[in-house]
């Protein structure tokens, strides 16, 4: 059995997690994946008195959720549990926003080189031309069937050359070849995964959405709405104005060629009595049509042209 000052520091870790995950509903779940002790220092140092950084061996980090969610079943705690998976961290915005703490996040990053076995997390080329590397070492390149040629007693690629792939694993003889070039081709952070508030968890995505994509996702479910209205007949307020406007053409339409009319209707039966009027005070809306039948009259001349000269061709050799 643990002992008592494991114990002790069990529930303290279980107070703390439930605490915050209640009372400071507004926070990040990151992965901590190839992150260094030295980089985790520095970031709780940058968040301190502004987040509380909280890490936790996931067995520990479900247990203390599903015991949270039993005393506070509105926090969303089960939603909380369900996605701890892996490396995964909290770091609980007390006195500043989310998009702080992503900022600080980005400033501490670490570039690693290659190793083989390892997945890439990037596509990486290495550019064509000189390497710096001298003759006797082209045997890296063979090996990877890099096109290269000897100039000025160096070895240059004739092209670029796609080394690492994203998903794929790192080969041996890629992993030396970088490690020869100098390349550090990875770059390691936190990286945001979940985003918990208001007893939701959502996707770190999110958090990149701007305004302009909301109000264009936005525009775009009320075009929805409004179509599917009109289509089951079903008057609705993003519909009205469709219905308001397919009302006024068909009551145009009937008194087009009567006497009867209204002030809403005098421009459509102006223009349907003096079209070329209507064309001279509007000039852009005319020229479009004017274009179209200049494009059909030449197409036309040239047709003619075709044909009265494969008439000419049509004689008789011995006549």
């Amino acid at each position: 059995m643990p002992s008592k000052e494991k114990l002790a520091k069990k529930n303290a870790y279980f107070a703390k997690l439930v605490d915050l995950c209640v009372n400071t509903p507004n926070a990040l779940l990151v992965s901590v994946d190839n992150i260094s002790s030295k980089q985790m220092q520095d970031i709780r140092m940058e968040l301190r008195g502004k987040a509380v950084v909280l890490m936790g061996k996931n067995t520990m980090i479900r247990k203390a959720l599903a015991n949270g969610h039993t005393e506070h079943p509105e926090a969303g705690l089960d939603k909380l549990r369900a996605i701890i998976q892996g490396n995964l961290g909290f770091i609980f915005a007390t006195n500043c926003t989310t998009d702080d703490i992503r900022e600080v996040l980005g400033k501490y990053k670490r570039e690693s080189a290659a190793k083989a076995g390892q997945n890439s997390i990037v596509d990486w080329f290495i550019p064509s031309g000189p390497t710096g590397m001298d003759p006797s070492q082209t045997s890296f390149f063979q090996a990877l069937n890099i096109g290269t040629k000897i100039v000025k007693g160096q070895i240059e690629l004739v092209s670029d050359f796609k080394i690492l792939a994203v998903g794929e694993r790192v080969t041996a003889s890629g992993a030396v070849l970088l490690n020869k070039l100098g390349i550090r081709p990875f770059e390691y952070k936190m990286e945001v995964k979940y985003v918990f508030q208001d007893a939701a968890v959502f996707s770190a995505a999110v958090l990149d959405m701007s305004e302009e994509m909301l109000i264009q996702k936005f525009l775009a479910g009320i075009a929805n709405m409004a179509a599917f209205s009109r289509e089951v007949g079903i008057p609705t307020e993003a519909g009205l104005p469709h219905a308001f406007g397919n009302a006024f053409r068909n009551v145009a339409a009937l008194v087009a060629d009567i006497d009867f009319t209204f002030k809403e209707v005098e421009d459509v039966k102006k223009f349907l009595e003096d079209p070329d009027a209507y064309a001279a005070a509007n000039p852009v809306a005319a020229a479009a049509p004017a274009a179209d039948g200049g494009e059909a009259k030449k197409e036309e001349k040239k047709a003619v042209v075709e044909e009265e000269e494969e008439e000419d061709m049509e004689f008789d050799l011995f006549g």
